[in-house]
């Protein structure tokens, strides 16, 4: 795949490039996008189905989740716009109903919702104002929350209504928690909905402030902290020191699945209770195993080896998940280290023996190289995922391997290095202005060059020499020499 004339030109065409000592993670990043463009699905049904004229789809798939559709928008923002990332929730938001229901899950060809038994409202991970957000922060565009947000009101209200229960904790099924066959069989209350939907309020409340509408803002906050109380008070376990899902009378089950560390991105963990939480993440016997993180402990009597689906299985979308819930507390070096550690089990499945051959899985095996295997479905691991890899194999790469945070609106983009390493980001669009970040080590020491077309503010904080620093980089080129910082 090295020196592969698709993925260069790709680049070249408009996609952010990206530079780091192990070009085998670069060709990753660049390869992901190739896979992206042969799976985005050009709609010729609009009339029929409904659906956007365009869209990420597992190729041969009959269907679109709400969920996978979501965590989607976190690495397709990085396309330069080649590749819009809101096409995958205007899908959703067209299909709304009169009571302010989203489902799920819909099928491609005639855009109808799908129910199951297990399932009968089509509900997943209410994710939404998460991922509109982020991508806020990426794209700057606030005409497009005005008009999403009195949907996602409405969405919040429906959720409400139909799964909250009299002790302010919501119930639905394990198949709408999009955890397989996870061994949560007396779950009520899933500690990994409620946490979601801790998140779905806790950025209402953002986007709320974003638009200036403090009724919005303050509406959402109150039930944010009343549900945060309620997971506090009801979900954690002192003994345990981990968060537990519910059986119906409200009593602790004692299974720990990789569900507990929703909390962590929901911020319900004060510092006491996230040091413990994620002590559970660095524990070699538990979470902490070689490929980081298995989605039940190494230490659980049904966990398996081979990953047998939701049972030891280390899936990218959780994986992303358990990441930015540690950025949330400040544990950059163990998010960027699990990130690596991550990747490379990927890049051993993308070059098995060296060879070219490989591809990359919707799951992983806990305890080796490969993908996992077992699980409830025949077709499980799938290749290619690109729902999932791209979390990985884009979204970490930036965010936690290279380290860069930006905001559009703030006109700031965070630079958070663990340590110095020769890498960085080139023809990144932010908005109508392209941006370039680069470390260099020249004979004057180590430098950081950057080159934009309008002002914006640049911080950088090296964390192993305890340095930090924000600048004003004006438009054109500069740069700045590390050891005058």
């Amino acid at each position: 795949m090295r020196g592969d004339m698709q993925e260069s030109l790709l680049v070249k065409k408009g996609f952010p490039a990206v530079h780091f000592y192990d070009q085998d993670f670069v060709d990753m990043y660049e390869q992901t996008w190739a896979w992206v463009q042969e799976a985005w699905y050009k709609n010729k049904e609009q009339t029929k189905n409904g659906l956007p004229s365009a869209f990420l789809i597992y190729p041969g798939s009959s269907t679109i989740s709400q969920f996978e559709a979501c965590l989607s928008t976190f690495f397709l923002a990085y396309s330069n716009g080649i590749f819009p990332a809101h096409n995958m929730l205007d899908l959703f938001y067209e299909k709304q109903e009169e009571n302010g229901a989203i489902r799920g899950t819909y099928r491609i060809d005639d855009g109808n919702p799908v129910f199951t038994d297990d399932n009968p409202e089509s509900v997943q991970p209410p994710l939404f104002a998460f991922a509109e957000y982020n991508l806020f922060h990426k794209e700057g565009n606030k005409k497009r929350l005005r008009e999403v947000v009195p949907k996602l009101q409405r969405y919040f209200t429906w959720l409400e209504d139909t799964f909250r229960q009299e002790n302010g904790l919501y119930s639905v099924s394990l198949e709408a928690t999009c955890t397989g066959n996870s061994p949560r069989d007396k779950m009520f209350y899933p500690v990994d909905f409620n946490a979601q939907q801790a998140i779905n309020a806790l950025y209402m409340s953002a986007l709320g402030d974003i638009l200036n509408d403090k009724e919005i803002s303050f509406t959402y906050k109150r039930q944010y902290f009343s549900l945060k109380t309620r997971i506090n008070s009801l979900m954690w376990d002192e003994e345990t020191g981990f968060y537990h899902d519910l059986d119906k009378r409200g009593e602790r089950l004692t299974v720990k699945t990789i569900a507990g560390f929703w909390t962590l991105l929901a911020e319900i963990p004060n510092e006491a209770k996230a040091v413990r939480l994620i002590d559970h993440l660095k524990n070699s016997d538990t979470f902490g195993i070689e490929h980081p993180f298995p989605t039940l402990p190494a230490d659980d009597p049904d966990f398996s080896e081979d990953g047998n689906g939701h049972r030891g299985s280390v899936f990218p979308a959780f994986n992303f998940m358990v990441i930015k819930g540690l950025e949330k507390y400040a544990r950059f070096e163990l998010a960027r280290e699990a990130a690596i550690r991550h990747l490379y089990y990927m890049l051993d499945t993308l070059h098995p023996d060296g060879r070219d051959d490989g591809s990359v899985w919707e799951a992983y095996n806990p305890m080796k190289e490969g993908p996992a295997s077992g699980g409830d479905n025949e077709e499980f691991p799938r290749p290619l995922y690109l729902h999932y890899v791209g979390l990985s194999t884009i979204t970490l790469i930036v965010e936690n391997v290279l380290g860069l945070f930006i905001s559009l609106p703030r006109k700031t983009v965070d630079w958070i290095m663990p340590t110095l390493e020769i890498m960085g980001i080139e023809n990144l669009s932010l908005k109508r202005n392209i941006i370039s970040i680069l470390t260099n080590k020249s004979n004057r020491g180590w430098e950081v060059r950057l080159e934009s077309e309008k002002l914006y503010y640049f911080t950088i904080n090296i964390l192993d020499e305890n340095k930090k620093k924000t600048l004003p980089i004006p438009s054109g080129k500069c740069s700045m020499l590390i050891e005058k910082m």
